[in-house]
């Protein structure tokens, strides 16, 4: 499996971290459970941020995956292309989910625009 790949399946978890902080900021407790999205709907701050980076990386994930796996079944893109925009998109998305959990709007914009140059590239590298 290729450094790439495996930078799809860190970025799978990445949601799911997410929204255990989200919760556990919130107080989520076993009765929450009942209705999750209800619980996490009433949140504020950084738990409601934290919800919000949780949604933003569950829309981005399917771009980021269709581009990852058709630079390698193309063949057009050397390994390491594939991989440096890879491991770049999953650098990004953890800072960008930093940012947005403490609130630094400019900074969280920038990194999604860089998450969405990598997901570009990773289209032309396959061309």
């Amino acid at each position: 499996m290729t450094l790439a790949y495996w930078c799809i399946f860190i970025t799978i978890f990445l949601p799911i971290l997410c929204a255990a902080y989200a919760k556990r900021l919130g107080g989520f407790t076993m009765a929450d459970n009942h209705e999750p999205r209800a619980f996490l709907a009433n949140l504020s701050g950084k738990a409601a941020r934290a919800d919000a980076a949780q949604r933003n990386s569950y829309e981005i994930f399917p771009p980021f995956a269709a581009a990852v796996i058709i630079a390698h079944v193309t063949g057009g893109a050397a390994q390491g292309v594939i991989n440096f925009w890879a491991l770049l998109f999953v650098a990004s998305r953890i800072a960008f989910v930093l940012c947005y959990i403490h609130d630094k709007s400019l900074a969280r914009s920038v990194l999604f625009g860089v998450n969405l140059l990598c997901i570009i590239a990773l289209f032309i590298a396959a061309a």
